[in-house]
């Protein structure tokens, strides 16, 4: 009877310890994410001026943009050299000993704003989820270095939710993108207290909602799912292509350009000028205006998806600032609404299936774009987002913008049919 009454005290004394240790994860988290929520407000902020500023002076700031190249480069080279690495310095966090640089976060806020400023055509998430990721993992590497990967973890859902305000997408971007897709209870529980806490902390802050766009309702049926499948093949393949040709434009402009001065300015003077005289700079920043002209009735040309689609990647390929989350978005609604009279689907709806499945191909997530759009549309459309991102995320060619996160197992050609 003793040996059963001291093994069941040992039982009781590690299941506190456990909880004892959930609690204290708990506060951890709910730091990283009230943190990282107010460096996103300040982030935004800063966007968001700069934006206003460059579309009253575009014949200005947009010229600007090879001397912003040039300071960008300069900057990091002399001071936070580490730092160029930008989303591989998450990929490599949990193996290196030393934290994410801190000086990190001031000049990719920095880059940023001076990249939107000056016309790039460049997103912000790469920024938001480097700010979480830098926070999660100097508090891992300093105060709780075995819950690393889970604090890590929650740094990013935290900085993609304080940016996006999608709390519940944002814990499956931090699982999917960066933990590989393994779901560890301490990822989970860490990465759900940040995330909201993000939400919570720029919201107070006055970080508006993304998008609330209203969408016109549709009934299922089974044309309309055979739709569905055309179109999430057509939304894959062009998130794929998109990646692929990230990655194809990065490796063969640093080969031909090796000079990072020369291509950057080089780079930044044909940027400029395809950005500002190719409709006086509709095609600077994130795209958000290519987002409110198809959910809003705006005006959208057939080729705006395309070349919204090329001027991102050449800026990326340039050396900018930013990320491509955003910009996807825009390439995915445009393009669902030129599409939408081929198929005789509303134009918003189509937009919005557009605006998930494009970004989920691109990234090679399956569950992320589907809480995406059921947080900004509405979760009465769960059973579109899922079709859409389903027949996207297997049409896309296993390619991913995170080149790290590319999949490499989908072979067909090796498949074999027994006799």
């Amino acid at each position: 009877m003793g040996f059963v009454s001291s093994e069941r005290v040992f039982k009781l004394k590690r299941a506190l310890s456990t909880y004892k240790n959930l609690a204290l994860l708990g506060l951890v988290s709910a730091l990283i994410g009230t943190i990282t929520g107010g460096l996103d407000a300040i982030f935004q902020k800063g966007l968001i001026f700069a934006t206003s500023v460059r579309e009253s002076y575009a014949y200005v700031f947009i010229p600007l943009l090879p001397l912003a190249g040039i300071l960008i480069l300069y900057l990091y080279q002399k001071f936070a050299k580490e730092s160029m690495k930008g989303a591989k310095l998450i990929f490599q966090a949990p193996e290196e000993e030393k934290a994410i640089p801190k000086r990190t976060i001031p000049f990719a806020i920095f880059s940023t704003w001076l990249t939107h400023l000056c016309g790039g055509s460049a997103g912000r998430e790469g920024i938001a989820v480097l700010i979480g990721a830098s926070v999660g993992d100097n508090f891992a590497k300093r105060i709780c270095r075995p819950n690393s990967q889970a604090l890590l973890t929650a740094g990013i859902a935290a900085g993609f939710s304080g940016l996006f305000h999608t709390p519940v997408a944002a814990v499956f971007f931090a699982i999917e993108i960066f933990s590989h897709g393994a779901i560890s209870k301490a990822s989970l529980f860490c990465s759900i207290i940040s995330s909201f806490f993000a939400y919570g902390a720029s919201s107070f802050l006055g970080v508006k909602e993304f998008m609330p766009a209203v969408i016109v309702p549709v009934s299922i049926n089974t044309g309309l799912i055979l739709k569905i499948i055309v179109l999430g093949v057509i939304f894959g393949i062009t998130g794929g292509f998109f990646a692929y040709l990230l990655h194809f434009s990065k490796t063969h402009l640093k080969d031909r350009i090796k000079n990072p001065v020369v291509r950057v300015f080089s780079l930044g003077v044909v940027l400029s000028a395809l950005v500002l005289f190719i409709h006086n700079g509709r095609y600077a920043g994130s795209g958000a205006n290519l987002i409110n002209s198809a959910f809003y009735s705006g005006k959208i040309h057939p080729y705006d998806w395309l070349l919204k689609l090329i001027l991102t990647i050449l800026t990326a390929s340039c050396g900018f600032q930013g990320g491509e989350v955003v910009p996807l978005f825009s390439i995915g609604a445009s393009l669902g609404d030129v599409l939408s009279p081929v198929f005789g689907v509303p134009s918003n709806f189509l937009a919005a299936l557009g605006f998930v499945s494009v970004f989920g191909s691109a990234t090679n997530t399956l569950i992320t774009p589907i809480f995406i759009g059921c947080e900004i549309f509405g979760y009465e459309y769960f059973p579109y987002f899922f079709f859409i991102c389903a027949v996207s995320y297997v049409a896309n060619g296993g390619f991913s913008i995170y080149h790290e996160h590319n999949n490499k197992d989908l072979n067909i050609s090796s498949l074999k049919f027994a006799k």
